[in-house]
């Protein structure tokens, strides 16, 4: 295993997409996903409209969320700052498998196409990032962040 991002590349290009599919699920109804004429749903960029979309692209952002925890377990990779990702700390642990298990109930209630069921699996999500978020992300300083 090799590390290519910080964390920071490693949330905006994983974790932070797949998440915005989930919390959308909330509000707007993944099976009534209105296609673009004339778009090819292959190119779209909306995993919501693309060729997997609908319940299918929120399914797919649950397990990427789950999936991910396993690349933030990955020894060496840094915070955007520099300092290396907490991985000792055992609230690191504790906050990534919230993570997954989050992306397991966002997959689960995804399957059922169940709205109500995906508000409550946004809500243990969103919880999942806050504690984490709390802890080493929201600091006055961008310096002070991871430690």
């Amino acid at each position: 295993m090799q590390v290519q991002s910080n964390l920071n590349q490693l949330m905006r290009g994983v974790l932070y997409p797949a998440s915005n599919v989930v919390f959308s699920a909330q509000t707007d109804n993944p099976g009534e996903v209105k296609y673009v004429p004339g778009k090819d749903p292959s190119m779209a960029t909306d995993p919501l409209t693309s060729t997997f979309g609908g319940w299918q692209a929120v399914e797919n952002a649950a397990l990427a969320l789950s999936e991910s925890a396993n690349l933030l377990l990955i020894p060496g990779r840094n915070c955007a700052n520099g300092v290396p990702v907490p991985m000792n700390n055992p609230d690191w642990s504790r906050f990534v498998q919230e993570l997954r298990d989050a992306g397991v109930k966002a997959y689960q209630a995804a399957q059922s196409k169940d709205q109500d069921k995906m508000v409550d699996a946004a809500d243990t999500l969103s919880a999942a990032c806050a504690g984490c978020h709390r802890k080493w992300r929201e600091k006055p300083r961008a310096a002070d962040r991871c430690k």
